[in-house]
């Protein structure tokens, strides 16, 4: 999850956007529709999974903020398509995904930086999030192998165990074929095993 205390995002000021480390509040106006608190609501709720992805997408967190921050405002500036967004979660993952490749191609991006032993940590749909952090050598090792994926395993993984998205949205936002996506997640998932339980069976996640 995100650092405790991170500040939400907030409606920007028509016209204007929001300092990078700073997004600015802006009054009710006349021109404010539902579906503008509709997206702040929902990228707010999806924000440390973002977060998170992003992290481990682009190896440090400075990089990582930026990177959510420009995926607000992209999502703000073409927030006049939101009402016909039908899975609003999955787009906005689809805007960060974006927003971290353009900083994997940009020119000025810093070298990737081993992760902090305080930065975000890979959430788990099926447990409480403190449970991972309970085995601290465990938690690295998973650190190590998630860095170790190659680019299409570590983004469906992340995706799918972060962003909570299925199969067929992941397919859809990294234009690839379901049965691709699919495949990538399963050798994926029997990579990590192999790290966090070399003695283990590779058992696979269903991928129906």
């Amino acid at each position: 999850m995100a650092k405790p205390g991170a500040p939400p995002i907030s409606r920007p000021i028509a016209g204007s956007d929001p300092a990078p480390d700073a997004p600015v509040v802006g009054p009710p106006t006349s021109a404010d529709r539902p579906s503008d608190d509709t997206l702040v609501a929902t990228f707010n709720q999806v924000r440390d999974e973002l977060l998170s992805t992003l992290l481990y997408l682009l190896g440090n967190a400075d990089d990582a903020q930026d990177a959510a921050q420009e995926a607000f405002l992209k999502c703000w500036r073409a927030r006049s398509s939101v009402p016909d967004v039908q899975n609003l979660r999955a787009w906005i993952f689809r805007v960060g995904l974006n927003a971290a490749k353009d900083f994997q191609r940009s020119a000025w991006n810093r070298k990737s930086r081993p992760l902090p032993e305080d930065d975000v940590m890979l959430p788990t749909r099926d447990e409480a999030p403190g449970r991972v952090a309970e085995d601290q050598e465990a938690l690295d090792r998973l650190r190590q192998a998630i860095s170790q994926l190659r680019q299409d395993e570590k983004e469906v993984f992340l995706l799918r165990q972060n962003g909570d998205l299925t199969y067929e949205q992941i397919a859809e936002i990294r234009s690839a074929p379901v049965g691709t996506v699919k495949t990538q997640m399963r050798t994926a998932l029997i990579k990590l095993r192999k790290v966090l339980n070399p003695a283990g069976a590779t058992e696979e996640e269903p991928c129906s």
